[in-house]
């Protein structure tokens, strides 16, 4: 039943949300466009629930020229001025906004993460994807990215299992206090190819016991 609550209030939050920050987005995306004249929108592929892989919206942070100086720039060197900014106070994550209009994501729910760790999960670690994923969740609040991969699926499938509305409001209160933290706050994609291969790892080994 809280399932279907929740999917009406994501619906219209996002709706007002939309509203109200329309003119920092329009902003924001004019910022974008000026400082290197690539696309203001960073489309990545996520799973979503259910196993159903769908496109994430953020506003574009890195450089159009990151894949030709990926050889000579780091990850920091490769963000622009302005996607600092926007990475920092967490609105490159306002176009996720139609994700959740668009019914694929919740305010509230585990982080859709690329198609690639669940190639490694077991049937437990797949209960993660029983609700809708999350701009942000339990395990966002519980750590970030300071903690390890599994301790992130636990926490996910803590959240799915003892999903309320109760522990949703809680949550985005705790997201507010997360934000303004600022630690913790990015992963890079040495740190997402470590998490993977350590799920490889733990799979395979599993296996071998």
């Amino acid at each position: 039943m809280y399932l279907k609550f929740k999917r009406l209030i994501d619906l219209i939050l996002a709706i007002v949300l939309l509203i109200v920050f329309m003119i920092p987005m329009m902003i924001i995306a004019i910022s974008i466009k000026l400082e290197d004249g690539g696309p203001i929108i960073y489309k990545s592929k996520r799973m979503g629930k259910g196993l159903k892989v769908f496109n994430t919206y953020k506003f574009r942070s890195m450089t159009t020229k990151r894949i030709e100086l990926h050889s000579t720039l780091s990850h920091e060197q490769m963000v622009t001025k302005v996607g600092k900014f926007i990475r920092k106070t967490s609105l490159d994550e306002l176009p996720q906004l139609f994700n959740i209009i668009k019914g694929e994501m919740s305010f509230i729910g585990p982080r859709p993460w690329i198609p690639e760790y669940y190639e490694w999960f077991n049937d437990e670690q797949k209960r993660r994807v029983d609700v809708l994923p999350g701009i942000s969740g339990l395990a966002q609040v519980r750590g970030r990215n300071g903690i390890s991969v599994f301790e992130k699926i636990d926490y996910d499938l803590q959240y799915v299992k003892n999903i309320s509305f109760k522990q949703d409001v809680k949550l985005v209160f705790e997201t507010i206090i997360t934000v303004f933290s600022k630690t913790n706050a990015e992963i890079t994609e040495n740190g997402i190819k470590e998490e993977i291969t350590e799920l490889k790892e733990s799979k395979e080994m599993s296996k071998v016991s």
